[in-house]
């Protein structure tokens, strides 16, 4: 069975971090790109970070940069999401998605994983 299984998220005070893993499950995770994304209530569902299949190239939108980092153990058939200096707008459901290729594109891949909270409290 195809998965992604997402662990972290949790509540937090402004200017703590946050480790995210995506662990994949029932395909060849070493040959897809993984992206994160969050969505906030109201908003649309945003591009936060991504990593390419070999864990060479990494890309994030500007309201992170400097702040989170993204890396890979395809060993461990898993990405983590290393969020630094968290801010209250950081506050959303972050979810992961696997796209079949060397890089993440445009679009979504075929899997997503399950949602996970971060509330980040001023």
């Amino acid at each position: 069975q195809v998965q992604l299984v997402v662990s972290g998220g949790g509540l937090v005070q402004a200017g703590a971090s946050l480790i995210f893993g995506c662990e994949g499950f029932g395909f060849r995770f070493s040959e897809y790109a993984i992206g994160w994304f969050r969505q906030s209530p109201g908003k649309e569902r945003e591009f936060v970070a991504s990593v390419s299949r070999c864990g060479g190239r990494t890309n994030f939108v500007d309201s992170v940069k400097g702040r989170f980092t993204i890396s890979r153990d395809n060993a461990k058939n898993t990405v983590y999401l290393q969020m630094n200096s968290l801010k209250p707008e950081d506050t959303a459901v972050y979810y992961c998605n696997a796209i079949l290729g060397p890089d993440y594109g445009l679009g979504y891949g075929d899997y997503w994983g399950q949602g996970t909270q971060v509330t980040v409290s001023s």
